[in-house]
Order: structure tokens, then C-alpha cells, then sequence
């Protein structure tokens, strides 16, 4: 669709919405957003792992198979989707930094929403941290919860106390910090930390989230106003912990992936790999078998316990009376590599890192513009197309300055074709390595170096096409449209 015609219907849709807000029939959101979720869920089509919850909203709204994040690290790509900014508009290329300050007056998802009347709560990790969340600005309430402690800590933390004092302040608190790390690998956190708790669901921080977003629509906290609940899901973010049952449920020898291949780094420039897998533990080039399945095992188990959190958000939706008047988004900030290419993490431009679970069902009682039960699209959509997605369904007048399109013409037909592609981003030092992905291509620029894939024929990236005689027509026409998006990625910067 060109850009005259997108405006004329963004126009259109906005109109008929604000009718509705009008005859107060302006339609809640439910956003969940997941932390280092990648597509190890069935709404992608991933076959070893069951997700019912996911099921759920996909049975009664529309999955979107090819959803990109636009930087593949937890910071920037928030900073990113929940102001509708690509990363070089919005200037948040790290984890640190603090768009108030780089980009000071840009709206955010939420502080717009709540300017719009609606009430506005946020349970976990939404914004990267509390030192980036607007706080008041976006949010009537904002919580953060932790974990309970683990059984298998206590006996060892009031021996440490008999001895030490309290780890709360003081020498003992300096100590307790060095020492919790060596307790178990359950104690690890960033080493990263996996393994089962002996807690319960509730003693987790994602149990409370879910529960609290329970609590709210049981409470009516929103009173008569519409509202914009956002679940930040903390898991599975490493460490990799979960209730007891969930690592029950992948017995490591069942598990299945393919051995990474060397031959691989023999085509592709080294600046796209990272060191990450060493802090997992891990040696380049040595495919470690039983830690894979080890470091495997426990983030399945996370997904399923977070899958099971986020039934009992949908099981409250129902409950309060709000599952036909609420727009639900439930999506990820990122994908994550689990030893695929020997890699392992985030902060690389692959598809595994970059393309993210992400289902949406609008209801036929709240907007003209609804998903059909069970229908799914092939379009290429960005993780920035939510927020002027929402607003319009909402009748909430977006920023000007957004970049992203809204996805009604998909949500009214998923055979279109959607987006023409998607960019992504990452940092390599003072530079950016950039990504375009076509319905069939990825191609990747580095400073020193390029990838071209053709997933149509390779689609889990084996093969770089870069340097192929029969494919340089496609690679220009690739580094013409990378290009292209890099200055209007660039258009709303300061």
C-alpha cells in the first residue's frame, strides 16, 4: 500500500474509532511482552514444545509468523517497539541508556494511552528497568516483584548469618553477594544460572505478575475508565529457573536440535559473531553435548511455566468479564540463539535472534477492524508496528513522529502481503551491523563484511550467498534497499 493510501485509511480507521470512544465503547488492551523469548513456542512452529496458552489466544485471534524486533537486546528493542521508533531514531543502542535524556519529550505506548484517558498499570519488566520507566508519566501503578528465596538457599543463608550477621548490611551483605553465586548453578544469575527452584509458581516473580494483573480486573482498579495493562513477563531471561514440574517435562535425552557446523564461520565475517557462549560455558568450534541439553531443558522448562502464567492472565480476562472488550498483544522484545552456530544469546543478526512470537486478537465486539479466530499471516510486520496498531484500534491519537504502520491491513486480510521487509540492528564497537529481511532474503552489512540468505531455500541460514557469482543482482538489489531503510530509520533522530 502506498503511503497517500495508508494515510487515508489510517484516517478512516481513526474516525470510525473515535465514533466508538464517542458511544464509550473505546476497547481495553492486555500487552505482554516476554524477555528473551524466541520462537521455541507452537504459534511459530516449533514442534517439541507445547504452549497452550499461546494456543489459546492464537485459536481466538490471528498469528503473525514473520514478526521482527528491530535490535535484538532487551534495552534498545523496548525503547524501541513501545515508542515506534527505529534504534537510530530513538538513540538507545545499549542497555544503559535513558531515552528521557537522549531523545528527551518522546512519547511513549503508554503515556500516551493514559494521556488518552485510559488507566494505565504495568506488572515486571515492560520498560528495560526502573531507572529507564516514566513511571507517573505512563502508569497510575507500576510494580516489580522477585522471587521468593529458594528452599535450598535458606539453611544455607542462616548458617552464613550465624556466622556473618545479617546479609542485609555491611561486610556480611558484600560477602553474601560474593559467595550466593557458588551456592548452586540454580544461584548463578547472569553465568547464567539454570535449573529448578523448589518453588512454586506463585514464588516466582512471573506467578505474582500474572496473579497482580488478576488481582486488578478482579479489583475494577480502572473504575470507568478503559485500561492498558502491560504484563512485562520476566522469564526465559537468564537465569534459567522455573518450578520443579516444568524440567520434568523435557527429559534431556528427548531433546532435539542439529550440531552446530564450523563451516558456517568459514563464509561470514567474525564481527558477527559474539563471546556470549563462553560465559555459557562453552568453547567455539566444540559442540558440548550435555551442557547444550542441560542449558536446553531449562529454558523449555521456563517457557512452559511462563505459558502457564500467561493462562492464568487470559483465565482472569474471561473471569472479570473483559476476554470481548480487550485487545490482547502477547509477544517477545527478541529471539535468543540456544547453540545454534556455536552461538548462544543475543546481539546477532540471525533469524533465530531476530524474529519473535507475536499473536493479537482483536475482538469483533470492540472495533470494526478484528481478527478472525484461528487466522494467521505470512506478512513481514516490525515489533514497531504495535504502537500505532493499538492506537488507531483505540481511537488514542498517535505521536506524529512514529515509524511504524499499522497492521489493519493485515488484521482485515492475511493474505496481504505486509511489509516490503524488516531491519534490525546490533552494536559491534563504535558501529552498527544492519539487517534487511525480504519475504525470501536476509541480507546483512557489517563494516567489514556481508550475509545473504535465501530462507525460501535455506531457512536456517547455513549458506552465505555474499560472495556467489549467481547471486549478485539480488545483492545489490539488497544493498540498495538496505540503503534506502537506513535513512528512513534515521528520519525521527534529534
Amino acid at each position: 500500500m502506498n503511503l497517500p493510501n495508508r494515510i487515508l485509511v489510517g484516517l478512516a480507521l481513526f474516525c470510525s474509532s473515535q465514533l466508538s470512544v464517542a458511544l464509550g465503547k473505546q476497547p481495553n488492551v492486555l500487552f505482554i511482552v516476554c524477555d528473551d523469548l524466541n520462537t521455541h513456542v507452537s504459534t511459530s512452529g516449533y514442534p517439541h514444545i507445547q504452549t497452550p496458552a499461546f494456543d489459546e489466544l492464537a485459536a481466538a485471534g490471528m498469528t503473525f509468523r514473520r514478526a521482527y524486533c528491530q535490535y535484538p537486546v532487551c534495552g534498545p528493542s523496548r525503547a524501541s517497539f513501545l515508542h515506534g521508533l527505529y534504534p537510530q531514531s530513538t538513540g538507545i543502542l545499549d542497555n544503559k541508556s535513558d531515552i528521557r535524556e537522549v531523545r528527551p519529550g518522546t512519547i511513549s505506548m503508554p503515556q500516551r494511552f493514559k494521556e488518552s484517558g485510559y488507566w494505565t498499570g504495568a506488572v515486571g519488566k515492560v520498560f528495560h528497568n526502573e531507572k529507564v520507566d516514566p513511571g507517573e508519566f505512563a502508569w497510575h501503578q507500576m510494580l516489580r516483584f522477585e522471587n521468593d528465596e529458594m528452599p535450598m538457599v535458606t539453611r544455607i543463608r542462616k548458617e552464613f548469618e550465624a556466622e556473618h550477621g545479617s546479609i542485609e548490611s555491611g561486610k556480611a551483605r558484600k560477602l553474601w553477594r560474593e559467595f550466593y553465586p557458588t551456592i548452586a548453578p540454580q544461584t548463578r544469575g547472569q553465568q547464567p544460572g539454570y535449573g529448578p527452584t523448589g518453588l512454586q509458581d506463585e514464588q516466582h516473580k512471573d506467578g505474582k505478575n500474572a496473579r497482580q494483573i488478576g488481582a486488578w480486573l478482579e479489583n475494577k482498579v480502572h473504575g470507568d475508565k478503559p485500561f492498558f495493562m502491560a504484563c512485562g513477563i520476566q522469564k526465559p531471561h537468564v537465569p534459567f529457573l522455573a518450578p520443579d514440574q516444568y524440567f520434568d517435562m523435557y527429559p534431556k535425552a528427548e531433546l532435539q536440535f542439529t550440531p552446530a557446523s564450523l563451516e558456517f564461520w568459514n563464509t561470514v565475517p567474525k564481527i558477527a559473531q559474539t563471546k556470549r557462549h563462553e560465559g555459557f560455558g562453552f568453547t567455539f568450534a566444540e559442540e558440548n553435548d550435555a551442557l547444550r541439553r542441560d542449558y536446553m531443558q531449562a529454558y523449555h522448562a521456563c517457557i512452559s511455566f511462563i505459558d502457564a502464567q500467561i493462562g492464568i492472565v487470559f483465565d482472569a480476562l474471561q473471569e472479570s468479564g473483559h476476554w470481548d472488550d480487550t485487545i490482547v498483544v502477547l509477544t517477545s522484545d527478541h529471539g535468543y540463539l540456544l547453540g545454534e552456530k556455536f552461538m548462544w544469546g543475543k546481539v546477532m543478526l540471525f533469524e533465530t535472534c531476530d524474529r519473535v512470537p507475536l499473536v493479537i486478537r482483536v475482538p469483533q465486539s470492540v472495533t470494526k477492524v478484528a481478527t478472525d479466530p484461528g487466522s494467521q499471516t505470512e506478512g513481514l510486520v516490525e515489533l514497531i508496528d504495535l504502537f500505532p496498531t493499538l492506537a488507531e484500534l483505540c481511537g488514542v491519537e498517535p505521536p506524529p513522529e512514529l515509524q511504524g504502520q499499522s497492521l489493519s491491513q493485515l488484521i482485515r486480510d492475511p493474505a496481504a502481503s505486509g511489509k516490503d521487509f524488516a531491519y534490525t540492528v546490533v552494536t559491534r564497537g563504535p558501529t552498527l551491523g544492519k539487517a534487511i529481511r525480504t519475504q525470501r532474503y536476509r541480507y546483512t552489512r557489517w563494516p567489514r563484511g556481508e550475509e545473504l540468505y535465501d530462507l525460501s531455500a535455506d531457512p536456517g541460514e547455513e549458506r552465505n550467498l555474499a560472495s556467489s557469482v549467481g547471486h549478485i543482482a539480488t545483492l545489490n538489489r539488497m544493498r540498495a534497499v538496505l540503503d534506502r531503510t537506513e535513512i528512513r530509520a534515521k528520519e525521527a533522530s534529534n
